[in-house]
């Protein structure tokens, strides 16, 4: 492929997808309306970055559109600007407790944003589409989840809207012979990750000597996965399969608070934790069942926790003058 439209790429996974898509010589025409949900100058860094890899050293060039997937003439518009041979659909309004106070935003962008792009694929011809969808859509259930299993039962608004951008995709594969991938993401970090991850704050109050706030006993379980792994699948999901949907997690749920302890280790700082009731939308525990993203991606995960954890503490150590001014 040449050219592929990555939406979010100043998201967290959305700037290492297109990242690893420039470093294989591939031009990315990136789109972001650089909201606020969190502090926007880490979206300035990340696309920083984006313009600095476009283009050198043989790598693909890299062009940036700011504008909204809600907004279907803005969308519309880059289609006629670019012969794109692919989507990568990373822009979504994500956070569970988030989308119960405000579900309206999360429709908008999760849900009519996919529709939006998927209508402008089957009018300029591409026949390429990879939708990112979440491991939140597994609510109940026997674990490890499989990508059979129910999920029509989601928790929370957020859940609900990717549910709905996913159907939506087999609508147009059924109607139009659009070649759709949905990998299913569990629990991602690493490096320049989402300052309202848990596991970011963590690092960053207990270096700086605050509270943690842990909901819950600490002992959910997270199947914790981290960035270039998550990248790596994603780019896998270009190929073509029809539609599917591949579950992309590290196998290996570990505890909230082995989490903390690890953080705690590679800071050589104790935390100082506050308990509080567990949300009504939080799933108790994740874990991914990957035989299929084995088989049809030749994927697998190759970061343990551990690893993923000691590079992300590096990255916050090395960064923490610019972390340390973002809003929380």
């Amino acid at each position: 492929m040449k050219t592929v439209l990555v939406t979010g790429c100043a998201g967290f996974i959305g700037w290492k997808v297109a990242q690893s898509l420039l470093e294989k010589n591939v031009d990315v025409v990136g789109m972001d309306n650089i909201n606020d949900y969190y502090d926007p100058r880490l979206k300035d860094w990340r696309l920083s970055g984006l313009r600095k890899t476009g283009g050198a050293g043989g790598r693909g060039e890299f062009s940036f559109h700011r504008c909204d997937i809600g907004d279907f003439n803005a969308v519309r518009q880059v289609f006629e600007n670019h012969e794109i041979d692919a989507v990568i659909n990373l822009a979504a309004r994500a956070g569970v407790r988030a989308s119960v106070e405000d579900p309206w935003v999360y429709l908008d962008t999760n849900t009519k944003g996919t529709l939006n792009l998927l209508e402008c694929c089957r009018k300029s011809g591409t026949k390429k589409f990879v939708l990112a969808s979440t491991s939140s859509l597994y609510s109940h259930g026997n674990m490890p989840f499989r990508e059979i299993d129910r999920t029509d039962t989601p928790l929370a608004p957020y859940s609900a809207t990717k549910k709905g951008a996913e159907v939506l995709c087999y609508s147009y594969y059924y109607l139009y012979g659009i070649d759709v991938s949905i990998p299913r993401y569990f629990t991602v970090y690493g490096p320049a990750g989402r300052p309202d991850m848990s596991y970011f704050i963590f690092i960053r109050n207990i270096y700086n000597g605050k509270p943690i706030t842990v909901f819950g006993d600490g002992k959910q379980k997270r199947d914790f996965s981290f960035i270039d792994d998550i990248a790596d699948g994603t780019l896998q999901c270009l190929q073509p399969f029809g539609y599917e949907i591949f579950n992309l997690g590290n196998d290996n749920p570990v505890e909230l608070m082995y989490v903390i302890h690890l953080i705690e280790d590679a800071l050589g700082k104790r935390a100082v934790m506050q308990f509080s009731p567990r949300h009504p939308a939080d799933v108790f525990a994740t874990w991914a069942d990957i035989e299929k993203s084995r088989e049809k991606l030749q994927w697998h995960p190759k970061t343990p926790i551990e690893e993923g954890i000691r590079k992300t503490v590096r990255w916050y150590l090395e960064n923490r003058e610019f972390i340390n001014t973002l809003k929380d």
